[in-house]
């Protein structure tokens, strides 16, 4: 007996008459010949293919009169027939109803696929098994996203644990950089290589900070604080924070800004980030000694931002691919010639996006300077968000430094020491709950990462001491993502600082804790 070539419709158990029979019949096969996103096929019970569907043909490639006959295994890898799976497949279907799972399958041209597929008998009259349905669909887009997201997130974990293993030895680095800037005895040379160390550690310090972000945008995990920001104060910051580039090349800024304020709502230090890296990228590309321009109006509400240098200038070719991740410029200036690591226009345009904004580049041609334009909505005759106090306190406070790191520990307690505070240092979590209630600290800096007892678990302990009452607890770590802040607020830390702890941002700290102390809290 030959097997049909089209799908049957499922039987009753009422015996219809033939009319009733071939209607319903066709009915059956013409909504199966309409669904054209899956494969819907039937075998004969011991695996050969019966009937064949449109959608079938379509996702693997075989008309219905070159597939029909053949053993369904025709579709799996040889892998998969060395292995006996087709086989099982059927077996599973007939001892348990239903057989479901997903794996690659072979079209016609030999090309592979991801596919869903479910498998369920079909029965006699006489409730033995005659064959099986098989149903297929592609998965592969499923599939591709899935492993884009994965991809994704095993490189930003990388990141943050990249991040975390050069922030540590960064540490000490720069408290000594710190340290040696309180000693006024440094000869000009010496002061001279300090600055040169310290201009060093914070382009190495900006370069994980990219990475890093470059790595939450791509998983969407960059957010934004938004607040009222004054255009003034964004351009002092973003020029301070390129200042040691400038100074080392010999280069100036000139500014020219409307002369009322210009407010806007921005995250203050993502946007500062942005004009910090179009300075650097304006002063690499330009030669020693020139001048960068910034200037801005507002349009309506539209505000226009501008970064302009006179260097190499850009190929009209290339005004888009330069915002491309991992795309270098080149430079006729032998010091910028293939520079950096090719993040920072991408980062930029990114984090202007993330604001509601636009940035685009414009060029004369080569030699001929460049010019980036940032465009974003602005807020007219509304003032920005006053800055919270941030006035030093001068007097002395107690404080605990806990890191396994002992060059990061100790020179933390040397600038600290200089700065007029009293410091215990303890290298393990063991010892720091012993020195704490003994030295009841005012404030006590707390590593993360640390073994046998990490950063946590001494926190935990550390709150239930009587003799810590009013302690402020800082948690000091190389790792920084948002998830980060987020852990160690949630464990009870009243801050996250990280590595390495820029000398602004101790003081900040120690005066907001001074303050602290004062009210009585």
């Amino acid at each position: 007996m030959t097997e049909p070539s089209s799908l049957n419709a499922p039987s009753s158990s009422a015996s219809p008459t033939p009319q009733v029979e071939e209607s319903s019949e066709t009915s059956y096969r013409a909504l199966v010949d309409a669904i054209q996103d899956y494969a819907i096929f039937t075998l004969t019970g011991t695996g050969h293919i019966s009937s064949w569907s449109p959608g079938a043909q379509r996702m693997k490639g075989y008309a219905a009169a070159e597939v029909i006959g053949k053993h369904f295994s025709v579709f799996y890898t040889p892998e998969a027939v060395a292995s006996g799976w087709p086989d099982y497949e059927l077996r599973c279907a007939r001892a348990e109803g239903r057989f479901e799972d997903e794996g690659w399958r072979v079209r016609k041209d030999g090309t592979l696929f991801w596919a869903n597929v479910t498998i369920t008998p079909i029965y006699d009259e006489s409730r033995a098994v005659s064959g099986f349905a098989k149903v297929v669909r592609d998965m592969s887009e499923r599939r591709r996203l899935e492993e884009i997201e994965a991809s994704s997130r095993r490189m930003s974990e990388f990141l943050a644990t990249l991040s975390h293993e050069l922030r540590n030895p960064l540490a000490p680095v720069r408290n000594a950089i710190n340290l040696m800037r309180l000693d006024t005895s440094l000869s000009p040379h010496a002061a001279r290589c300090r600055d040169m160390i310290d201009r060093q550690i914070s382009h190495l310090t900006r370069l994980v900070d990219d990475l890093l972000d470059v790595g939450r945008i791509a998983s969407g995990k960059v957010g934004l604080r938004l607040r009222n920001v004054d255009l003034r104060d964004v351009v002092e910051r973003g020029i301070e924070s390129a200042r040691p580039v400038l100074d080392l090349r010999g280069q100036q800024v000139d500014v020219s800004l409307p002369d009322e304020p210009v407010a806007f709502r921005a995250d203050l230090t993502r946007l500062v980030q942005v004009l910090q890296n179009l300075l650097h990228n304006a002063a690499k590309f330009s030669p020693a000694g020139s001048r960068i321009a910034i200037s801005g109006e507002v349009t309506g509400r539209l505000l226009e931002l501008r970064v302009s240098d006179p260097g190499c200038g850009i190929q009209h070719d290339a005004l888009e691919d330069i915002f491309s991740l991992f795309v270098q410029r080149s430079s006729p200036i032998s010091e910028a010639r293939n520079a950096g690591l090719g993040i920072g226009l991408s980062l930029c345009r990114s984090l202007v996006e993330l604001h509601g904004g636009t940035i685009r580049a414009s060029s004369a041609g080569l030699g001929k300077g460049s010019t980036f334009t940032i465009q974003m909505p602005c807020i007219k005759h509304q003032p920005a968000d006053t800055a919270a106090d941030t006035s030093p306190r001068t007097g002395a406070l107690r404080v605990l430094v806990v890191d396994d790191n002992r060059d990061s520990a100790d020179s933390l307690a040397m600038l600290l020491e200089m700065l007029g505070h009293e410091v215990s240092v303890a290298y393990e979590g063991e010892t720091a709950r012993a020195i704490a209630t003994r030295f009841s600290p005012h404030l006590a800096l707390i590593d993360i990462a640390m073994p046998v007892m990490d950063g946590f678990e001494l926190l935990k302990i550390l709150r239930t001491q009587p003799e810590l009452p009013g302690t402020v607890y800082v948690a000091m770590t190389g790792f920084g993502q948002p998830a980060d802040h987020e852990d160690t607020h949630a464990a009870g830390f009243h801050a996250h600082m990280v590595k390495p702890i820029e000398m602004s941002h101790l003081e900040m700290l120690l005066a907001t804790v001074g303050r602290r102390i004062a009210r009585g809290e």
